[in-house]
Protein backbone atom coordinates (compact mmCIF):
# COMPACT_ATOMS: atom_id res chain seq x y z
CA UNK A 1 0.00 0.00 0.00
CA UNK A 2 1.42 3.23 -0.95
CA UNK A 3 2.27 5.75 2.17
CA UNK A 4 0.24 8.60 3.14
CA UNK A 5 2.92 11.08 0.99
CA UNK A 6 2.25 9.22 -1.91
CA UNK A 7 -1.58 10.10 -2.14
CA UNK A 8 -2.31 13.55 -3.55
CA UNK A 9 -5.30 15.43 -4.48
CA UNK A 10 -4.04 16.65 -7.42
CA UNK A 11 -0.86 15.05 -9.51
CA UNK A 12 0.79 16.69 -11.95
CA UNK A 13 3.01 15.64 -14.81
CA UNK A 14 5.67 18.39 -15.70
CA UNK A 15 6.81 21.14 -14.02
CA UNK A 16 6.90 24.15 -16.83
CA UNK A 17 5.49 27.13 -17.41
CA UNK A 18 1.45 25.10 -17.50
CA UNK A 19 1.95 22.99 -14.67
CA UNK A 20 3.45 25.64 -12.32
CA UNK A 21 1.14 27.90 -12.81
CA UNK A 22 -1.67 25.12 -12.98
CA UNK A 23 -0.42 24.57 -9.41
CA UNK A 24 -0.63 28.03 -8.32
CA UNK A 25 -3.84 28.91 -9.27
CA UNK A 26 -4.96 25.80 -7.22
CA UNK A 27 -2.96 26.86 -4.37
CA UNK A 28 -4.38 29.93 -4.16
CA UNK A 29 -8.23 28.91 -4.63
CA UNK A 30 -8.03 25.91 -2.21
CA UNK A 31 -4.92 26.16 -0.11
CA UNK A 32 -6.14 22.62 1.73
CA UNK A 33 -5.75 20.58 -1.67
CA UNK A 34 -2.53 18.03 -1.81
CA UNK A 35 -0.75 18.77 -4.82
CA UNK A 36 2.09 16.96 -6.32
CA UNK A 37 4.23 18.81 -9.38
CA UNK A 38 6.66 16.32 -11.15
CA UNK A 39 9.11 17.46 -13.49
CA UNK A 40 11.48 15.40 -15.60
CA UNK A 41 14.52 17.86 -15.36
CA UNK A 42 16.35 18.78 -12.79
CA UNK A 43 14.94 21.87 -10.49
CA UNK A 44 15.25 25.32 -10.42
CA UNK A 45 15.89 25.53 -14.56
CA UNK A 46 18.40 27.94 -15.50
CA UNK A 47 18.03 31.77 -16.67
CA UNK A 48 17.40 32.02 -20.33
CA UNK A 49 16.38 28.07 -20.40
CA UNK A 50 16.53 26.39 -23.14
CA UNK A 51 12.45 26.68 -24.18
CA UNK A 52 10.44 28.59 -26.53
CA UNK A 53 7.25 30.39 -25.57
CA UNK A 54 8.98 33.66 -24.15
CA UNK A 55 6.56 36.61 -25.62
CA UNK A 56 3.27 37.02 -24.31
CA UNK A 57 -0.19 38.95 -25.69
CA UNK A 58 -2.56 39.96 -23.40
CA UNK A 59 -4.57 37.50 -22.07
CA UNK A 60 -1.39 35.08 -21.44
CA UNK A 61 -0.09 38.64 -19.79
CA UNK A 62 -3.18 38.90 -17.89
CA UNK A 63 -3.11 35.78 -16.71
CA UNK A 64 0.41 35.93 -15.27
CA UNK A 65 -0.31 39.25 -13.61
CA UNK A 66 -3.47 39.33 -12.09
CA UNK A 67 -5.01 35.92 -12.14
CA UNK A 68 -1.87 34.62 -10.36
CA UNK A 69 -0.76 37.90 -8.55
CA UNK A 70 2.62 37.88 -10.11
CA UNK A 71 2.75 41.81 -11.62
CA UNK A 72 5.34 43.09 -9.26
CA UNK A 73 7.50 40.33 -9.84
CA UNK A 74 6.71 40.25 -14.16
CA UNK A 75 7.37 44.82 -14.08
CA UNK A 76 10.58 44.02 -11.87
CA UNK A 77 12.45 41.08 -13.55
CA UNK A 78 11.01 40.91 -17.28
CA UNK A 79 10.57 43.25 -19.80
CA UNK A 80 7.96 44.97 -20.67
CA UNK A 81 6.97 43.86 -24.55
CA UNK A 82 6.62 46.50 -27.26
CA UNK A 83 3.99 45.07 -29.25
CA UNK A 84 4.44 42.64 -32.13
CA UNK A 85 6.25 44.46 -35.15
CA UNK A 86 6.67 43.40 -38.66
CA UNK A 87 9.36 44.25 -41.11
CA UNK A 88 8.24 43.61 -45.32
CA UNK A 89 11.17 43.55 -48.07
CA UNK A 90 13.77 43.50 -45.21
CA UNK A 91 15.98 41.05 -46.76
CA UNK A 92 16.41 43.25 -49.78
CA UNK A 93 17.95 45.89 -47.70
CA UNK A 94 21.05 46.39 -46.10
CA UNK A 95 19.19 49.70 -43.75
CA UNK A 96 16.21 48.79 -41.88
CA UNK A 97 14.37 51.76 -42.53
CA UNK A 98 13.58 50.78 -46.57
CA UNK A 99 11.55 47.90 -45.41
CA UNK A 100 7.61 48.28 -44.91
CA UNK A 101 7.10 48.48 -40.85
CA UNK A 102 4.08 47.18 -39.39
CA UNK A 103 3.83 47.84 -35.44
CA UNK A 104 3.36 50.57 -32.38
CA UNK A 105 4.77 53.87 -32.22
CA UNK A 106 4.17 53.93 -28.15
CA UNK A 107 2.74 51.05 -25.69
CA UNK A 108 -0.87 50.23 -26.28
CA UNK A 109 -2.17 49.98 -22.54
CA UNK A 110 -2.80 46.65 -21.83
CA UNK A 111 0.26 45.48 -20.84
CA UNK A 112 2.22 42.66 -21.87
CA UNK A 113 5.78 41.10 -21.20
CA UNK A 114 8.46 39.22 -23.01
CA UNK A 115 9.68 36.71 -20.71
CA UNK A 116 12.77 35.06 -19.37
CA UNK A 117 10.91 31.41 -19.11
CA UNK A 118 13.70 29.97 -16.33
CA UNK A 119 13.51 32.90 -14.22
CA UNK A 120 9.57 32.91 -13.98
CA UNK A 121 9.57 29.01 -13.52
CA UNK A 122 12.04 29.80 -10.76
CA UNK A 123 9.80 32.13 -8.80
CA UNK A 124 7.16 29.48 -9.22
CA UNK A 125 9.08 27.00 -7.47
CA UNK A 126 9.71 29.06 -5.24
CA UNK A 127 6.43 30.33 -4.50
CA UNK A 128 4.96 26.80 -4.61
CA UNK A 129 7.29 25.55 -2.16
CA UNK A 130 6.64 28.45 0.59
CA UNK A 131 3.22 27.50 -0.08
CA UNK A 132 3.57 24.09 0.80
CA UNK A 133 3.05 22.05 -2.36
CA UNK A 134 5.20 19.55 -3.14
CA UNK A 135 7.33 20.33 -6.87
CA UNK A 136 9.86 17.70 -7.30
CA UNK A 137 12.49 17.53 -9.74
CA UNK A 138 14.33 14.21 -11.62
CA UNK A 139 11.26 12.66 -11.40
CA UNK A 140 10.24 10.68 -14.69
CA UNK A 141 7.02 9.19 -14.90
CA UNK A 142 7.28 5.90 -16.04
CA UNK A 143 3.88 4.67 -16.63
CA UNK A 144 0.12 6.54 -15.72
CA UNK A 145 -2.64 4.23 -14.78
CA UNK A 146 -6.06 6.59 -15.50
CA UNK A 147 -9.04 5.41 -13.28
CA UNK A 148 -12.17 4.44 -15.11
CA UNK A 149 -14.20 4.97 -12.11
CA UNK A 150 -14.41 6.40 -8.72
CA UNK A 151 -10.85 5.12 -7.66
CA UNK A 152 -7.56 7.06 -7.64
CA UNK A 153 -5.26 7.53 -10.64
CA UNK A 154 -2.18 6.18 -10.09
CA UNK A 155 1.54 7.11 -11.18
CA UNK A 156 5.04 5.09 -11.14
CA UNK A 157 7.67 7.28 -11.12
CA UNK A 158 11.31 6.74 -11.37
CA UNK A 159 13.31 9.06 -8.60
CA UNK A 160 16.98 8.31 -7.91
CA UNK A 161 16.87 5.04 -9.66
CA UNK A 162 14.01 4.09 -7.39
CA UNK A 163 10.09 3.80 -8.53
CA UNK A 164 7.16 5.15 -6.66
CA UNK A 165 4.13 4.60 -6.88
CA UNK A 166 1.91 8.18 -6.35
CA UNK A 167 -2.03 8.07 -6.44
CA UNK A 168 -3.92 10.94 -7.04
CA UNK A 169 -7.89 12.07 -7.37
CA UNK A 170 -7.12 14.15 -10.15
CA UNK A 171 -4.42 13.43 -12.69
CA UNK A 172 -2.93 16.39 -14.89
CA UNK A 173 -0.68 16.27 -17.96
CA UNK A 174 1.67 19.02 -18.48
CA UNK A 175 4.37 17.34 -19.74
CA UNK A 176 4.72 19.61 -23.11
CA UNK A 177 4.97 17.23 -26.31
CA UNK A 178 5.38 14.34 -24.13
CA UNK A 179 2.39 13.82 -24.01
CA UNK A 180 1.99 11.06 -21.43
CA UNK A 181 -1.35 10.98 -21.41
CA UNK A 182 -2.37 11.76 -24.75
CA UNK A 183 -0.60 8.83 -25.96
CA UNK A 184 -1.77 6.47 -23.25
CA UNK A 185 -5.33 7.36 -24.02
CA UNK A 186 -4.92 7.73 -28.32
CA UNK A 187 -5.57 10.87 -28.24
CA UNK A 188 -3.15 12.28 -30.23
CA UNK A 189 -4.50 14.14 -33.68
CA UNK A 190 -2.17 15.94 -35.93
CA UNK A 191 -3.78 19.38 -37.62
CA UNK A 192 -2.92 19.44 -41.20
CA UNK A 193 -1.25 22.86 -41.00
CA UNK A 194 2.27 21.50 -40.15
CA UNK A 195 4.94 24.36 -39.72
CA UNK A 196 8.73 24.26 -39.07
CA UNK A 197 10.92 25.97 -36.48
CA UNK A 198 14.33 26.39 -35.20
CA UNK A 199 15.41 28.65 -33.03
CA UNK A 200 18.88 29.78 -30.29
CA UNK A 201 19.57 32.52 -27.93
CA UNK A 202 22.68 34.73 -27.51
CA UNK A 203 24.26 35.55 -25.14
CA UNK A 204 23.88 39.07 -26.47
CA UNK A 205 21.86 42.15 -27.29
CA UNK A 206 20.91 42.40 -30.77
CA UNK A 207 19.06 45.33 -31.14
CA UNK A 208 17.47 46.58 -34.61
CA UNK A 209 17.12 49.91 -33.39
CA UNK A 210 21.00 49.55 -34.81
CA UNK A 211 19.98 48.36 -37.84
CA UNK A 212 19.74 52.16 -39.75
CA UNK A 213 20.93 55.40 -39.08
CA UNK A 214 18.26 57.07 -40.45
CA UNK A 215 17.06 59.67 -38.15
CA UNK A 216 13.48 60.01 -39.19
CA UNK A 217 12.99 56.30 -38.89
CA UNK A 218 14.51 56.30 -35.46
CA UNK A 219 11.94 59.16 -34.60
CA UNK A 220 8.83 57.27 -35.94
CA UNK A 221 8.81 55.45 -32.55
CA UNK A 222 8.77 57.58 -29.46
CA UNK A 223 7.44 55.31 -26.78
CA UNK A 224 10.28 52.97 -27.01
CA UNK A 225 13.17 51.49 -28.49
CA UNK A 226 11.84 48.59 -31.46
CA UNK A 227 14.43 45.96 -29.38
CA UNK A 228 11.67 45.77 -26.88
CA UNK A 229 8.89 44.50 -29.42
CA UNK A 230 8.30 40.95 -31.11
CA UNK A 231 10.27 41.71 -33.90
CA UNK A 232 9.62 39.60 -37.08
CA UNK A 233 11.34 39.51 -40.56
CA UNK A 234 8.60 38.61 -42.57
CA UNK A 235 8.94 36.25 -46.27
CA UNK A 236 6.83 34.01 -48.52
CA UNK A 237 5.95 31.19 -46.20
CA UNK A 238 8.24 32.36 -43.69
CA UNK A 239 9.07 34.57 -40.42
CA UNK A 240 11.99 35.02 -38.56
CA UNK A 241 12.20 35.83 -35.01
CA UNK A 242 13.85 38.41 -32.66
CA UNK A 243 12.82 38.57 -28.78
CA UNK A 244 14.76 40.39 -25.97
CA UNK A 245 15.37 38.19 -22.93
CA UNK A 246 16.25 40.25 -19.61
CA UNK A 247 19.81 40.01 -18.91
CA UNK A 248 20.69 41.44 -21.93
CA UNK A 249 20.23 38.50 -23.87
CA UNK A 250 18.23 37.43 -27.55
CA UNK A 251 16.53 34.72 -28.61
CA UNK A 252 16.76 34.14 -32.74
CA UNK A 253 14.22 31.96 -34.42
CA UNK A 254 12.66 30.95 -37.79
CA UNK A 255 9.30 29.51 -38.29
CA UNK A 256 8.79 28.32 -41.47
CA UNK A 257 6.25 25.82 -43.88
CA UNK A 258 8.31 23.51 -45.14
CA UNK A 259 6.26 23.10 -48.31
CA UNK A 260 8.21 26.53 -49.32
CA UNK A 261 11.10 26.19 -47.17
CA UNK A 262 12.13 22.01 -46.20
CA UNK A 263 13.38 21.79 -42.44
CA UNK A 264 16.50 20.13 -43.70
CA UNK A 265 17.63 23.65 -45.31
CA UNK A 266 17.67 25.27 -41.45
CA UNK A 267 17.67 22.57 -38.82
CA UNK A 268 21.52 22.95 -37.94
CA UNK A 269 22.87 26.19 -36.44
CA UNK A 270 25.44 26.39 -39.71
CA UNK A 271 22.73 25.57 -41.83
CA UNK A 272 20.39 27.98 -40.40
CA UNK A 273 22.90 31.06 -40.45
CA UNK A 274 23.47 29.86 -44.54
CA UNK A 275 19.88 30.23 -45.02
CA UNK A 276 19.59 33.65 -43.20
CA UNK A 277 21.96 34.95 -45.47
CA UNK A 278 19.82 34.16 -48.32
CA UNK A 279 17.04 34.99 -47.06
CA UNK A 280 17.64 38.19 -44.21
CA UNK A 281 21.52 38.76 -44.64
CA UNK A 282 20.88 41.66 -41.92
CA UNK A 283 19.81 38.76 -39.31
CA UNK A 284 22.43 36.44 -40.58
CA UNK A 285 25.38 39.13 -39.92
CA UNK A 286 23.56 39.85 -36.58
CA UNK A 287 24.24 36.15 -35.85
CA UNK A 288 27.02 35.49 -36.78
CA UNK A 289 28.59 38.36 -35.17
CA UNK A 290 26.92 36.40 -32.02
CA UNK A 291 28.49 33.29 -32.75
CA UNK A 292 30.77 32.95 -29.69
CA UNK A 293 28.06 33.37 -27.14
CA UNK A 294 25.60 31.01 -28.51
CA UNK A 295 23.50 29.65 -25.61
CA UNK A 296 21.54 26.87 -26.88
CA UNK A 297 19.98 25.88 -30.25
CA UNK A 298 16.77 23.45 -30.98
CA UNK A 299 14.85 22.50 -34.11
CA UNK A 300 11.64 20.92 -34.57
CA UNK A 301 8.72 20.08 -36.87
CA UNK A 302 4.95 19.48 -37.06
CA UNK A 303 4.61 22.75 -34.61
CA UNK A 304 0.79 22.27 -33.76
CA UNK A 305 -0.86 19.80 -31.86
CA UNK A 306 -4.04 18.51 -31.25
CA UNK A 307 -6.50 16.24 -29.10
CA UNK A 308 -9.59 14.04 -29.57
CA UNK A 309 -9.97 15.52 -26.26
CA UNK A 310 -8.43 17.71 -23.52
CA UNK A 311 -10.38 16.42 -20.10
CA UNK A 312 -12.34 13.80 -18.73
CA UNK A 313 -12.88 12.05 -15.77
CA UNK A 314 -10.47 13.49 -13.35
CA UNK A 315 -7.85 13.91 -16.06
CA UNK A 316 -6.74 16.87 -18.02
CA UNK A 317 -4.37 17.78 -20.38
CA UNK A 318 -2.78 21.73 -20.72
CA UNK A 319 -0.32 23.68 -22.76
CA UNK A 320 1.10 21.90 -25.23
CA UNK A 321 0.41 18.46 -23.79
CA UNK A 322 -2.60 19.15 -25.40
CA UNK A 323 -3.53 21.74 -28.24
CA UNK A 324 -1.03 24.20 -29.39
CA UNK A 325 -1.45 26.71 -32.47
CA UNK A 326 1.23 27.96 -33.54
CA UNK A 327 3.67 30.63 -32.35
CA UNK A 328 3.05 33.32 -34.68
CA UNK A 329 1.15 35.96 -32.19
CA UNK A 330 2.35 34.20 -29.18
CA UNK A 331 -1.32 32.41 -28.20
CA UNK A 332 0.67 29.81 -26.12
CA UNK A 333 0.54 31.33 -22.82
CA UNK A 334 -3.40 32.53 -23.56
CA UNK A 335 -3.91 29.00 -24.02
CA UNK A 336 -2.18 27.90 -20.79
CA UNK A 337 -4.47 30.72 -18.93
CA UNK A 338 -7.41 29.71 -20.43
CA UNK A 339 -6.98 26.10 -20.19
CA UNK A 340 -5.93 26.53 -16.78
CA UNK A 341 -8.83 28.21 -15.27
CA UNK A 342 -11.13 26.31 -16.74
CA UNK A 343 -9.58 22.92 -15.12
CA UNK A 344 -8.85 24.72 -11.94
CA UNK A 345 -12.48 25.41 -11.89
CA UNK A 346 -13.35 21.74 -12.79
CA UNK A 347 -11.16 20.50 -9.76
CA UNK A 348 -12.26 23.30 -6.97
CA UNK A 349 -16.09 23.89 -7.60
CA UNK A 350 -18.17 21.06 -6.00
CA UNK A 351 -20.71 19.61 -8.29
CA UNK A 352 -22.80 16.50 -8.60
CA UNK A 353 -21.84 13.71 -11.35
CA UNK A 354 -23.71 14.82 -13.47
CA UNK A 355 -23.50 18.44 -12.89
CA UNK A 356 -19.69 18.60 -13.24
CA UNK A 357 -20.14 16.26 -16.58
CA UNK A 358 -22.21 18.68 -17.95
CA UNK A 359 -19.88 21.55 -16.92
CA UNK A 360 -16.74 19.70 -17.95
CA UNK A 361 -18.29 18.89 -21.95
CA UNK A 362 -19.19 22.38 -21.85
CA UNK A 363 -15.55 23.62 -21.41
CA UNK A 364 -14.13 21.01 -23.76
CA UNK A 365 -16.61 22.34 -26.57
CA UNK A 366 -15.40 26.00 -25.77
CA UNK A 367 -11.84 25.26 -25.37
CA UNK A 368 -11.71 23.33 -28.48
CA UNK A 369 -14.18 26.32 -30.43
CA UNK A 370 -11.22 28.72 -29.51
CA UNK A 371 -8.79 26.58 -30.74
CA UNK A 372 -10.19 25.93 -34.16
CA UNK A 373 -11.05 29.87 -34.55
CA UNK A 374 -7.27 30.80 -33.64
CA UNK A 375 -6.00 27.76 -36.00
CA UNK A 376 -7.98 29.54 -38.76
CA UNK A 377 -5.84 32.73 -38.51
CA UNK A 378 -2.70 30.44 -40.10
CA UNK A 379 -4.21 27.22 -42.01
CA UNK A 380 -3.12 28.28 -45.93
CA UNK A 381 -2.13 31.64 -44.64
CA UNK A 382 1.95 31.19 -44.58
CA UNK A 383 2.61 32.27 -48.07
CA UNK A 384 1.49 35.32 -47.94
CA UNK A 385 3.63 36.84 -45.28
CA UNK A 386 5.34 38.82 -47.12
CA UNK A 387 2.89 40.52 -48.52
CA UNK A 388 2.33 44.20 -46.91
CA UNK A 389 -1.06 44.71 -47.72
CA UNK A 390 -2.32 41.47 -46.87
CA UNK A 391 -0.79 41.44 -43.59
CA UNK A 392 -1.26 45.35 -42.55
CA UNK A 393 -4.93 43.97 -42.85
CA UNK A 394 -5.38 40.65 -41.53
CA UNK A 395 -3.46 41.65 -38.21
CA UNK A 396 -5.80 44.51 -37.83
CA UNK A 397 -8.87 41.83 -38.22
CA UNK A 398 -6.90 39.23 -36.49
CA UNK A 399 -6.11 41.95 -33.64
CA UNK A 400 -9.41 43.50 -33.31
CA UNK A 401 -11.24 40.14 -33.55
CA UNK A 402 -8.99 39.18 -30.56
CA UNK A 403 -9.25 41.82 -28.27
CA UNK A 404 -13.41 41.73 -29.11
CA UNK A 405 -13.81 37.96 -28.54
CA UNK A 406 -11.57 35.85 -26.65
CA UNK A 407 -9.53 38.86 -24.60
CA UNK A 408 -12.47 40.48 -23.58
CA UNK A 409 -14.29 37.25 -22.08
CA UNK A 410 -10.68 36.85 -20.45
CA UNK A 411 -10.62 40.00 -19.29
CA UNK A 412 -13.94 39.92 -17.82
CA UNK A 413 -13.71 37.18 -15.98
CA UNK A 414 -16.57 35.27 -17.74
CA UNK A 415 -15.14 31.95 -19.23
CA UNK A 416 -16.88 29.53 -16.57
CA UNK A 417 -20.50 31.57 -16.33
CA UNK A 418 -21.78 28.98 -18.64
CA UNK A 419 -25.56 30.94 -18.46
CA UNK A 420 -23.53 34.34 -19.30
CA UNK A 421 -22.04 32.77 -22.08
CA UNK A 422 -25.52 31.48 -23.36
CA UNK A 423 -26.85 34.16 -23.27
CA UNK A 424 -23.92 35.75 -26.15
CA UNK A 425 -23.72 32.80 -28.15
CA UNK A 426 -26.18 33.88 -31.14
CA UNK A 427 -23.49 37.03 -31.28
CA UNK A 428 -20.26 34.79 -31.01
CA UNK A 429 -21.59 32.45 -33.72
CA UNK A 430 -22.46 35.38 -35.75
CA UNK A 431 -18.91 37.29 -35.40
CA UNK A 432 -17.48 33.29 -35.44
CA UNK A 433 -18.59 32.84 -38.96
CA UNK A 434 -17.66 36.57 -39.62
CA UNK A 435 -14.17 35.73 -38.46
CA UNK A 436 -14.54 32.70 -41.25
CA UNK A 437 -15.13 34.83 -43.97
CA UNK A 438 -12.73 37.40 -43.70
CA UNK A 439 -9.61 33.91 -42.50
CA UNK A 440 -11.19 32.54 -46.47
CA UNK A 441 -10.35 36.05 -48.36
CA UNK A 442 -7.11 36.32 -46.62
CA UNK A 443 -6.48 32.92 -48.00
CA UNK A 444 -7.20 33.62 -51.58
CA UNK A 445 -4.47 36.35 -51.15
CA UNK A 446 -2.09 34.61 -49.30
CA UNK A 447 -1.99 31.79 -51.99
CA UNK A 448 -0.66 34.62 -55.10
CA UNK A 449 2.23 35.16 -52.48
CA UNK A 450 2.77 38.36 -53.13
CA UNK A 451 6.85 39.40 -52.23
CA UNK A 452 6.99 43.22 -51.26
CA UNK A 453 10.41 44.23 -51.53
CA UNK A 454 9.50 47.53 -49.13
CA UNK A 455 9.88 50.90 -49.92
CA UNK A 456 9.94 52.58 -46.28
CA UNK A 457 6.52 52.69 -44.84
CA UNK A 458 5.33 52.84 -41.69
CA UNK A 459 1.63 51.27 -40.27
CA UNK A 460 1.09 52.74 -37.19
CA UNK A 461 -0.61 50.56 -35.26
CA UNK A 462 -1.15 53.17 -32.06
CA UNK A 463 -2.81 54.88 -34.97
CA UNK A 464 -5.27 52.67 -36.02
CA UNK A 465 -8.21 53.82 -34.04
CA UNK A 466 -9.91 50.46 -34.01
CA UNK A 467 -6.73 48.68 -32.49
CA UNK A 468 -5.80 51.53 -30.20
CA UNK A 469 -9.65 51.73 -28.66
CA UNK A 470 -9.86 47.82 -27.94
CA UNK A 471 -6.92 47.43 -26.55
CA UNK A 472 -7.51 49.95 -24.01
CA UNK A 473 -11.12 48.96 -23.37
CA UNK A 474 -9.54 45.52 -21.82
CA UNK A 475 -8.92 47.99 -19.00
CA UNK A 476 -12.31 49.21 -18.53
CA UNK A 477 -14.70 48.62 -15.67
CA UNK A 478 -18.05 47.92 -17.71
CA UNK A 479 -21.32 48.10 -15.64
CA UNK A 480 -23.04 46.43 -18.66
CA UNK A 481 -21.50 43.59 -20.17
CA UNK A 482 -24.19 42.29 -22.51
CA UNK A 483 -24.24 46.15 -24.10
CA UNK A 484 -20.37 45.87 -24.16
CA UNK A 485 -19.89 43.25 -26.05
CA UNK A 486 -22.75 43.67 -28.09
CA UNK A 487 -20.89 46.88 -29.07
CA UNK A 488 -17.76 45.01 -29.50
CA UNK A 489 -19.76 42.90 -32.49
CA UNK A 490 -21.15 45.69 -34.43
CA UNK A 491 -17.42 47.22 -34.38
CA UNK A 492 -15.59 43.82 -36.06
CA UNK A 493 -19.29 43.93 -38.65
CA UNK A 494 -18.53 47.89 -39.47
CA UNK A 495 -14.55 46.57 -40.16
CA UNK A 496 -15.13 43.84 -42.45
CA UNK A 497 -16.11 45.06 -45.09
CA UNK A 498 -13.68 48.05 -44.76
CA UNK A 499 -10.40 45.87 -45.16
CA UNK A 500 -11.76 43.58 -47.58
CA UNK A 501 -12.51 47.07 -50.01
CA UNK A 502 -8.66 47.94 -48.80
CA UNK A 503 -7.50 44.34 -49.60
CA UNK A 504 -9.36 44.51 -53.44
CA UNK A 505 -7.09 47.79 -53.39
CA UNK A 506 -9.93 50.24 -53.05
CA UNK A 507 -10.34 52.96 -51.01
CA UNK A 508 -13.45 52.88 -48.46
CA UNK A 509 -16.36 54.61 -50.38
CA UNK A 510 -17.73 55.78 -46.41
CA UNK A 511 -15.32 58.92 -45.18
CA UNK A 512 -16.64 57.29 -41.95
CA UNK A 513 -14.43 54.88 -41.73
CA UNK A 514 -11.50 56.86 -40.67
CA UNK A 515 -12.92 56.76 -37.21
CA UNK A 516 -12.12 52.78 -37.22
CA UNK A 517 -9.63 53.15 -39.40
CA UNK A 518 -7.65 56.60 -39.30
CA UNK A 519 -5.72 57.42 -42.35
CA UNK A 520 -4.53 53.75 -43.07
CA UNK A 521 -6.19 53.66 -46.20
CA UNK A 522 -3.40 56.67 -46.90
CA UNK A 523 -0.68 54.94 -46.07
CA UNK A 524 -0.96 52.67 -48.66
Amino acid sequence: MADLSSRFDVAIIGGGLSGLTLALQLNQSSPELAIIVLERSRLPPPAAAHKVGEATVEIGAHYLAHTLGLKPFLDRSQLRKFGLRMFFGSGYHDDLARADELGSSRFLPATSYQLDRGTLEKKLIELLTERGVDVQGDSRVRRASVSANSGAHELVVVQDGNERRIQSHWLIDAASRARLLKRALKLDRQPSHRMCSSWLRVDKVIDVDEWSECPDWKSLCHGGPRRLSTNHLMGPGYWAWLIPLAGDRTSIGLVADPALHPQSTYDTLDKLEFWLARHQPILAEAVAGARNTVMDFRTLKNLSQDSGRVWGARWALTGEAGVFADPFYSPGSDFIGISNTFISDLIITHRSDGEHALYAEAYERMYKSFFSSTMSLYEGQYPGFGDTRLMVLKLTWDYAYYWSVLAWLFFREVMTDISFLRSLQPALIRTSLLNQSLQKEFRKRAAEQHQDRGCGRFFDQSAIPVLAGLNAALLDNSSNLRAEFSGNCERLEALAPLLLSLLDGHSPANRGSCSLLGDLADRF
